[in-house]
């Protein structure tokens, strides 16, 4: 067990850290100033939306924070910037790894490139990365999850709930890694009752154009689904989800929440009554469980994959009004069940 410290030091208020990161995102967690590595646990970089989106981001950082709460160390976390290259990402990373902060993982597959670099320069640091399987290093770790599993599982609710026989996809931006949403949710769908019409679309074709953080193309993009008679809405688009969600609410018709269970999120409480349940995956236990092997000096690497089997991909079931509902479980159960022994092969694209 690394040695305890309980000095913390708001924002950028170390004078180190600060000059480090000052070019490459700020640090919105970090504690103490020591440059022993054995103060140091792990940190995270965060991907577009950055802490607060209520999704993807949040998820890791309560990872962290889980770890910081366990293990007793200093942690920290810091924000993208506007425009940043990989260059600026991997300096990041890098700057990090040189503080001795152990492991450091990027959140997102755009940090595939900057975390093999990184991981190339500092050998002996643990890398992370969620979301990508490209970076084949002995020090990395990459962290995936069968999203198009968690998927097909809210079509099927999403088909069993509809009224109108018309729902909903919106997927943040057109990239490989949305598709696997869209494609499970519409097999699910469409398995569950052929009859059920699915309307989806992406926000925009690259990250850059604000597809993950944007509520407001979010809200746009839900508003014309219900117009289209969708009363179902799954959104994939990290904090643009947002928009999504608050335009279900105004419209009285459900939102299916993603990644985190977005029912529970403090900022969504007053919309939580339309979140009918959220296609997660457990971005928060894979941070955690990579810290933990850091810890046990016995570091997990290679490809880690989440899916319903190892429970890391589910549906939430805090909405009473989706738990409660027998027949819905049921349906739901008997998928999962199908999922895991093979029986039904959920497509990626």
């Amino acid at each position: 067990m690394r040695r305890i410290s309980r000095i913390t030091v708001a924002g950028a208020a170390t004078a180190s850290l600060a000059l480090a990161l000052s070019a490459c995102g700020g640090t919105s967690t970090s504690s103490g100033s020591s440059e022993s590595k054995g103060d140091k646990g792990i940190a995270i970089a965060y991907d577009v939306g950055g802490r607060g989106d209520q999704s993807f981001n949040d998820a890791a950082y309560a990872g962290l924070k889980q770890a910081e709460k366990e293990f007793g160390y200093k942690t920290a976390d810091v924000e993208p910037t506007d425009g940043e290259t990989d260059a600026d990402k991997e300096q990041r990373l890098g700057s990090l790894a040189k503080q001795g902060y152990d492991p450091v993982v990027g959140v997102g597959y755009a940090y595939a490139a900057a975390v093999k670099a990184a991981a190339e320069k500092y050998p002996d640091t643990t890398f992370g990365i969620v979301d990508d399987s490209t970076v084949e290093l002995d020090n990395v770790a990459d962290l995936v999850f069968s999203e198009e599993q968690a998927s097909y599982l809210a079509g099927v609710a999403a088909a069993e709930t509809t009224k109108a026989d018309v729902v909903g996809f919106i997927g943040g931006v057109d990239i490989p890694l949305i598709h696997k949403f869209r494609a499970g949710f519409e097999q699910g769908v469409k398995d569950t009752d052929p009859n059920v019409k699915v309307v989806s679309q992406f926000l925009t074709q690259t990250a850059e154009e604000g597809g993950f953080s944007s509520p407001d193309k979010g809200k746009a993009a839900a508003e014309g689904q219900i117009e289209k008679k969708a009363d179902v809405i799954y959104t994939a688009a990290g904090l643009s989800g947002q928009g999504a969600i608050e335009a279900a609410a105004a419209n009285k018709v459900w939102a299916i929440g993603v990644d985190s269970d977005q029912y529970a999120q403090e900022a969504l409480a007053k919309y939580k009554g339309s979140i009918l349940t959220s296609a997660t995956k457990d971005v928060a236990k894979s941070v955690y469980k990579l810290a933990q092997s850091v810890e046990d000096k016995a570091p997990r690497t290679g490809i880690l994959r989440g899916d319903l089997a190892s429970g890391e991909v589910g549906l939430a079931q805090s909405n009473p009004v989706f738990a409660d509902n027998a027949k819905l479980q049921d349906v739901i159960e008997t998928a999962k069940k199908k999922i895991i022994s093979g029986d039904i092969k959920v497509q990626s694209s």
